[in-house]
């Protein structure tokens, strides 16, 4: 079969990048003949022999709302053009004005912008405002793209119930899929934490996210801190033009609060704490729960977070309500002094995890791919 995959990245390191490489990974190993069309794309599908890659480059192009409409429009020429080539078209979202057979969607315009949680509610400026927008008018395309479609893919049941209840799609055309993750890369091992100057006697905590964002909730995190003294908090994410390295000074945790910035070997730094905490006030499905399970962490997380699908009680804890700080002082606190219960989370959370390799996910992908044709 020749495949058609039209997405803005190809890459490991990102969510929906990852799932593009893995399903293409899985599309090789079948025999078919793929072509992708986009910005990004990884050096061993670049190089290889059955992957014909066209690629259109949007760096020059001012802001992010251009870039998308200028790759919309010249991959829609293309796929006119070439239409005849293609047996299937596999998309991702609004990112292209031509007909596609599959949409795997990864987040969903049309409910963000109605959450209460939009940064445009919470303080309204010109930022903001732009990203009201941007969210806005990429509701009304992301409907026009998936009405265009023979069938859909949703990351978690939260999407689906987001795609039928605010962008109106029938559910019986939509399937859940949801991510995978790396065993090979994500387990429980043994580390020294002397080699990242932490105490070994001390409890540490792990976030990671866009620290540039209210939605990933770190605030409540930092102010839960306050009131549990004996946990240090491990970030990870970029903190240029974020205000959570304020606040943790303002709240007298600087001492407890260790900002890392944007680190490759987050695999690692799991291995290196105790717990994971991920109270996201608003997340379609979110790789890094799965990956924080399967090294062996208990995590903590919201009822807004659509990874928790795959949780069990022994395995996590789940606040209904995200803003919820003293519900989070009580977990943290419970935990704490239940040093058995946190052995049971860990063994759960990695057993959780096995079922869910980015194998699996491309082969349910893959089944999906034919049955459309």
């Amino acid at each position: 079969m020749r495949i058609c995959f039209v997405t803005h990245k190809v890459i490991k390191g990102d969510g929906q990048g990852r799932v593009n490489y893995e399903v293409m990974v899985e599309a090789i190993r079948q025999g078919h003949e793929i072509t992708v069309i986009s910005a990004e794309l990884s050096d061993e599908l670049r190089n290889h022999s059955q992957v014909k890659w066209i690629r259109i480059n949007m760096r020059k192009i001012p802001t992010l709302l251009l870039r998308y409409q200028a790759f919309a429009l010249l991959s829609a020429i293309w796929l006119w053009s070439h239409r005849k080539h293609i047996d299937l078209t596999v998309v991702n979202g609004f990112i292209t004005y031509a007909r596609s057979d599959i949409n795997c969607i990864h987040f969903v315009h049309s409910a963000w912008v109605k959450s209460e949680y939009h940064p445009f509610r919470e303080k309204k400026n010109l930022k903001t405002l732009y990203q009201y927008i941007y969210n806005r008018l990429n509701a009304s395309l992301e409907r026009f793209a998936m009405k265009r479609t023979k069938h859909i893919i949703s990351v978690s049941e939260q999407v689906k119930r987001e795609l039928a209840g605010d962008a109106k799609i029938e559910p019986s055309r939509i399937s859940v899929i949801t991510n995978g993750v790396d065993l090979d890369e994500f387990y429980p091992r043994s580390m020294s934490r002397k080699d990242y100057q932490l105490d070994e006697n001390k409890v540490y905590a792990l976030f990671a996210g866009d620290l540039r964002s209210s939605r990933k909730n770190l605030d409540t995190v930092l102010h839960a801190l306050v009131k549990v003294e004996n946990i240090h908090l491990l970030v990870l994410g970029y903190t240029e033009k974020s205000s959570y390295p304020k606040l943790a000074e303002t709240l007298g945790l600087s001492d407890r609060v260790h900002f890392l910035g944007y680190r490759k070997n987050v695999a690692e730094l799991m291995s290196l704490v105790d717990l994971f905490i991920f109270p996201s006030r608003y997340e379609p499905f979110s790789l890094v729960v799965l990956e924080a399970m399967a090294s062996g962490l208990p995590v903590i997380t919201s009822s807004k977070c659509g990874a928790v699908e795959l949780l069990s009680e022994d395995s996590a804890v789940v606040m209904e309500d995200p803003d919820d700080t003293e519900r989070l002082v009580h977990i943290l606190n419970e935990l704490l002094f239940n040093k058995e219960r946190l052995k049971i989370m860990s063994k759960r959370a990695r057993e959780v995890a096995r079922k869910h390799t980015w194998g699996n996910m491309a082969e349910k992908y893959l089944r999906l791919i034919h049955s459309t044709r």
